[in-house]
């Protein structure tokens, strides 16, 4: 009868589930920028997103990513603060190629692109406010 008491309480048994998290099929990554007019041009030139709205009242906008169910938030801010957070890495078919794109935008990047044989080539960039990103290309077999 205990038992039944205690798998009760933690949700396990007959209807536990019912409360369970449910996390949806969006995913909406959000970061600080100095400019919203000029951080929107870079993201559709450089990430090629595209705007789905923006909210001038509160100084925030939300941009489609070429990756299904996926969305940049940009919040306008003072000054952006560098260090901490979440890296986002979007998969490339062709990280040189991918490379090549963010040279020709004068995309400013930490390195080359790093090799880890047998598992992912990875690429870090900035966009103009210091936001890192990375472009990663696996090598995994599937």
């Amino acid at each position: 009868m205990a038992e039944a008491i205690l798998r009760s309480a933690r949700g396990f048994g007959k209807g536990g589930n019912d409360m369970a998290l449910q996390i949806g099929s969006e995913l909406t990554c959000s970061m600080g920028v100095t400019s919203i007019d000029a951080s929107i041009l870079w993201y559709e030139r450089v990430l090629q997103c595209k705007l789905l709205y923006r909210a001038d009242a509160i100084g925030w906008c939300e941009l489609a990513t070429p990756m299904t169910g996926v969305n940049i938030g940009l919040s306008q801010v003072e000054a952006v603060t560098q260090g901490g957070g979440a890296t986002n890495v979007f998969e490339v078919a062709d990280i040189e190629a991918a490379k090549a794109h963010l040279d020709g935008e004068g995309v400013r990047q930490d390195g080359d692109i790093q090799h880890i044989p047998g598992l992912v080539k990875l690429l870090t960039f900035y966009d103009p406010d210091g936001n890192a990103f990375m472009f990663s290309q696996s090598e995994m077999a599937t």
